[in-house]
């Protein structure tokens, strides 16, 4: 399905230069911190693994456990496309997502997996499974944003998530199990978190969450694969224990529901939220003194250059 184009047109773009939602959008100003979206990530990572088959899927057709950067610098380059980018850029990724997804099949291993699900198999394409991962990037840019910025004005909220409607309905997610309005999609969030609901960390969930709760620094250095630094630095990080890294991702942790992290089974003492805490806390001292373009993501700054109509954003903490 194209978005926007000659039958269904999203309703907040004009051009093709803005894009699938442009400047004014709820979408536009709530993705542009890069903190913020460092933080919603490994949240809505852990999440979507805690549906039981998008765990099979991952474990099955990734090499995840040996390199999870890729995979959140993969989800964070799309989701960034399809906000930020013109729209024949943004139509494009969403086209390549639904063509990569259609490979994604298997047989389910995890006997837990099985039996909280009934299945015997799965599929990307699932919309179920669909519903689920897109939901968690939704959600968790609405937590991080609240968390941490403070409220949305009044209706902000609910505009940004029925600015998301035209992207679901894009994966092939039916309006007959895509919620209709914020209300609705927080009754189905709970509902599926809940008691009879089908979220529920399994242990392959566990053994892949353990990369993401350590990770291995050597393949953020470059070799071949598009590595983040210069490959030089690869033995300097291959050495380095991958336990350090995993405290920075304590801010976005103590977001996690609190079953998630228990299913997880994360220690969460006072000292771990203290820390996490005081992550947030420097974060918003250095928002204070540095330029709002030093914390920008390059997508949105590009985008403000495209439409020539810079927009800064929800304003940070002080």
């Amino acid at each position: 399905m194209v978005v926007g184009g000659s039958r269904r047109r999203h309703p907040l773009t004009g051009t093709d230069a803005a894009g699938l939602y442009g400047p004014g959008s709820a979408a536009w100003a709530r993705n542009r911190d890069a903190f913020l979206l460092l933080g919603a990530g490994p949240r809505a990572l852990l999440l979507q693994l805690a549906h039981p088959l998008v765990a099979e899927g991952v474990a099955q057709h990734s090499d995840f456990r040996a390199d999870p950067w890729s995979r959140l610098a993969g989800t964070l380059r799309s989701y960034l496309r399809i906000i930020y980018a013109s729209r024949a850029g943004a139509n494009a990724e969403i086209s390549r997502l639904n063509r990569l997804h259609r490979t994604i099949t298997g047989v389910v291993e995890d006997a837990e997996a099985r039996a909280v699900t009934g299945a015997a198999s799965y599929a990307a394409r699932d919309p179920e499974l669909s519903l689920w991962v897109h939901a968690t990037l939704v959600e968790s840019t609405l937590a991080v944003n609240e968390a941490w910025l403070g409220p949305l004005p009044p209706g902000e909220a609910a505009r940004f998530y029925a600015e998301t409607l035209p992207i679901g309905r894009a994966f092939g997610i039916p309006d007959r199990i895509l919620p209709v309005d914020l209300a609705s999609f927080r009754a189905w969030w709970d509902a599926m978190l809940g008691p009879g609901g089908l979220i529920r960390v399994t242990p392959t969930a566990r053994d892949l969450a353990a990369t993401i709760l350590a990770p291995p620094l050597g393949p953020l250095a470059g070799d071949g694969k598009g590595g983040i630094l210069p490959a030089g630095f690869r033995p300097i990080l291959t050495a380095i224990p991958s336990r350090v890294a995993g405290w920075l991702l304590w801010p976005s942790i103590a977001l996690l529901p609190p079953s998630i992290r228990a299913g997880y089974e994360i220690p969460w003492s006072p000292g771990r939220r203290a820390v996490a805490a005081w992550l947030v806390a420097g974060w918003r001292g250095w928002a204070a003194l540095l330029p709002d373009a030093w914390g920008t993501m390059p997508q949105a700054r590009a985008a403000d250059r495209r439409t020539a109509g810079p927009l800064t954003g929800p304003a940070r903490t002080r």
